[in-house]
């Protein structure tokens, strides 16, 4: 299955198409643009961080991966091919939403292996500052997250949530990416949010939303929440514990991904545990039927 769409901080026109893969291949992108290079989704792959996740493995990089990845984990996928046209994923209406509705139309298959699952055992934590974040042992993959800013619609928010398959689609994927305005001029400066608008962004001015409506009263934080589910994917398994942050963001959320594989006696990798989704007996990938344009 394919989409189209435009990147977010390239303002470019990108082609984006789910490809099959076998047990084992993990989530891949590859830069079709680039003669077929692949850039494994990884904590060892992570580049830049700040506005978004972007990955690089030797000639290839690819921008704004966070949103994808959030939707392929939490739908069960572990094994797929994602190419790519240009170096950034589409932001699409700046949610998961529509990486959920792809997913959907392309259908998952399973493979004759165990899903395997990252299960915590002790708490690893990671400060930097007033912001911080941390795992603990769960039996679930469970998230409660919080922000604060100086700004009256979100001074503060908390929001805590099991996240199973159908939690996500319905209350995490469809929250979108949000903005201040009077950063937004900063930001083009540094050639960053060139594709950004109130069709794929919820943008804040000093009083208020620009957009007409939110999706949620509490949409802010629950983009947060969405933001890292993809960047916690980079530890290569789908996690059981449950994830506390403070004011995080890509920086935070990716060094944190590091810390946690380092620290490799607070947790082991388990295999099918009860009650992780429909897709929790096996590894998963996307079919392969024949490719259309959203």
């Amino acid at each position: 299955m394919s989409c189209s769409g435009i990147g977010l901080h390239s303002g470019q026109k990108v082609t984006l198409s789910l490809k099959p893969a076998r047990a084992g291949t993990g989530i891949r992108f590859r830069r079709a643009d680039l003669g077929g290079v692949e850039i494994p989704a990884t904590v060892d792959n992570v580049d830049r961080l700040h506005y978004a996740t972007g990955l690089a493995r030797d000639a290839g990089t690819v921008e704004t991966v966070e949103h994808l990845l959030a939707a392929l984990v939490s739908l069960g996928v572990d094994n797929v091919i994602v190419v790519l046209n240009q170096a950034e994923v589409p932001i699409m209406d700046g949610s998961a939403a529509s990486f959920v509705y792809l997913l959907h139309e392309a259908g998952l298959r399973r493979l004759a292996r165990p899903r395997q699952y990252l299960k915590v055992l002790r708490p690893v934590a990671l400060s930097r500052g007033d912001k911080r974040i941390a795992l603990y042992a769960s039996d679930h993959f469970r998230v409660t997250y919080s922000i604060s800013f100086d700004h009256p619609l979100l001074r503060h928010m908390t929001h805590t949530l099991r996240v199973t398959q159908e939690s996500f689609v319905d209350e995490i994927a469809p929250a979108r990416t949000f903005g201040f305005l009077k950063e937004i001029e900063m930001l083009r400066q540094k050639g960053l949010a060139l594709g950004g608008s109130l069709d794929n962004a919820v943008v804040l001015g000093e009083t208020g939303v620009l957009n007409n409506s939110l999706r949620f009263e509490d949409e802010f934080v629950r983009h947060k929440i969405l933001d890292a589910i993809g960047d916690l994917a980079l530890v290569g398994y789908p996690v059981i514990g449950h994830l506390v942050a403070h004011r995080g963001g890509h920086e935070l959320h990716a060094a944190f991904a590091e810390k946690l594989l380092q620290e490799s006696d607070a947790w082991r990798v388990v295999e099918s545990p009860a009650g992780e989704g429909a897709a929790a007996d096996a590894s998963v990938s996307v079919k392969a039927p024949t490719p259309v344009t959203n």
